[in-house]
């Protein structure tokens, strides 16, 4: 047990020291470039797209949940199920 977490603790220092922490190239590129702020403009789209898509989806559901079945002598479900 000792010798997986000795070994774990020297493959994330070793990993660690193998990388530049001084700059990071591409980010410097698209920095002066102008082009992190078109991806920083993307991700945002994306999320909000995301975040409207799942409001509205729990508003049909909350709207769905508030309606009372017609007829619930076959269940919570409208429809018989088919038999086999």
């Amino acid at each position: 047990m000792k010798s997986k977490f000795i070994a774990a603790a020297l493959l994330i220092g070793l990993t660690t020291f193998g990388q530049d922490q001084n700059t990071v190239g591409m980010a410097d590129v698209m920095r002066s470039d102008g082009k992190i702020y078109v991806v920083l403009a993307v991700l945002l789209v994306i999320f909000s797209g995301i975040v409207v898509y799942l409001i509205s989806i729990d508003r049909k559901i909350s709207r769905l949940e508030k309606q009372k079945p017609k007829n619930r002598a076959n269940g919570p479900w409208p429809f018989e199920p088919e038999k086999v």
